[in-house]
C-alpha cells in the first residue's frame, strides 16, 4: 500500500525502511526535510516532501498518514494536516505515546468530519527494523482494515505481534500498561545488580551473571539482553549517570491505578524512584536521619561541604 510517514525520528525512519522493504511505498515528512531527502536516498520507495500539502497531493485518496511524532505535538499535527487538505474518508494514525484519553477524543473530532482514526501503541525501540515491532492498535474495524497491510508488515510476522485490541483509546491504553509493567521490570532489574554490586567481598562478574541469565533463567529478557550488552562495553557504567526520565506513560498508568482502585505497588514504587533518582540531596532523607538521631541515638553521616 501507499501511506505518509510523519516524523523520521529513530523510531519513525526504522518504521519506513522495513514498511518499503516489505514492498510499500511511504511519503515521508520531517520538520527537517533534509532528514527525508537523506532517507529517501538511502533507501528506494521513500517519496521525500517537504510540506504538509505536498504529502497530501502525493496520496490518492482515501489517504493513510501516520504519526510518529511526541504526544505534546499530536495536536497540532492534526490541525496542520486538516488546514493541508486531510478530508473525509482519510485515515489517520497515531503510533506515538499518546494518552489514551486523548486519543478517544481525537478519535471522536476525527469522526464528525469523516477521517478515520487509529491509535496504534508501538514498542520494539532501535531493534525494531530487524525483528520487528509489537502493535496494539485500538480503532474501528473499518479503519483497521485500511491500515491491516502496514500493520502486518511492521509486525514480527504477518499474524504475530499485533493485534486490533479495541475501539479508539485502547492502543494507547494497552501500550500505557505495557510501559508501567517496563517500569516496575527495569527497577527490579535495577536493584537486583545493585545488591550483586554491593556484596565487594565475592568480587562478582555482572557481565558474567547477567550473561549466564540469559540462557536458561527464568529472568531471561531482552532487558536482561541489554543489560549484558551494557556491562560489555563497560563493566562499572561509568560513563552513564544515575538519572532517569520518565516520559509520562508510568504516570499515567499509575493515575489510572487510582481511578480505578486497582494496586499497582510495583508499578507506583518504580516510577517513584525514577522520581527519586533525579534528587542530588533528598530532603526526605536528612528527615529520617533526624529520626532516627532523635530515636535511637544512631551515628548519622554528616552531609557533605
Amino acid at each position: 500500500m501507499k501511506l505518509a510517514m510523519i516524523g523520521l525520528g529513530k523510531m519513525g525512519a526504522n518504521m519506513v525502511r522495513r514498511l518499503v522493504k516489505d514492498g510499500h511505498e511511504v511519503v515521508a515528512y520531517n520538520k527537517s526535510p533534509d532528514t527525508a531527502i537523506e532517507l529517501a536516498n538511502e533507501v528506494d520507495g521513500v517519496i521525500p516532501v517537504a510540506s504538509l500539502s505536498e504529502l497530501i497531493e502525493a496520496l490518492e485518496p482515501p489517504r493513510a498518514i501516520w504519526l510518529m511524532v511526541p504526544h505534546q505535538v499530536v495536536d497540532e499535527s492534526i490541525a496542520a494536516l486538516k488546514g493541508a487538505g486531510m478530508s473525509e474518508g482519510d485515515l489517520l494514525i497515531d503510533g506515538g505515546n499518546s494518552n489514551f484519553n486523548l486519543s478517544r477524543k481525537r478519535a471522536v473530532d476525527l469522526l464528525k468530519q469523516g477521517i478515520h482514526f487509529v491509535d496504534s501503541g508501538t514498542s520494539g525501540g532501535i531493534w525494531g527494523l530487524e525483528n520487528g515491532y509489537s502493535i496494539m492498535a485500538g480503532g474501528s474495524n473499518e479503519a483497521i482494515d485500511m491500515i491491516r497491510p502496514a500493520l502486518e508488515s511492521l509486525a514480527p510476522a504477518k499474524d504475530k505481534g499485533w493485534g486490533h485490541v479495541g475501539p479508539a483509546g485502547a492502543g494507547h491504553y494497552v501500550k500505557m500498561v505495557h510501559n508501567g509493567i517496563e517500569y516496575g521490570m527495569m527497577q527490579a532489574f535495577a536493584e537486583g545488580f545493585e545488591l550483586l554490586d554491593a556484596k565487594k567481598e565475592m568480587d562478582l562478574d555482572l557481565q558474567q551473571i547477567s550473561e549466564i541469565w540469559q540462557h536458561g533463567s527464568v529472568v531471561r529478557s531482552w532487558l536482561l539482553d541489554l543489560i549484558a550488552d551494557a556491562f560489555a562495553g563497560d563493566k562499572s557504567l561509568s560513563s552513564l549517570s544515575d538519572y532517569v526520565d520518565d516520559s509520562g506513560e508510568g504516570r499515567w498508568t499509575v493515575q489510572d491505578s487510582i481511578d480505578l482502585a486497582v494496586p499497582t505497588p510495583v508499578l507506583t514504587l518504580a516510577l517513584q524512584m525514577r522520581f527519586r533518582s533525579r534528587q542530588d540531596d533528598a530532603f526526605a532523607g536528612k528527615v529520617l536521619n533526624a529520626m532516627r538521631a532523635g530515636f535511637g541515638g544512631h551515628s548519622i553521616k554528616p552531609a557533605d561541604k
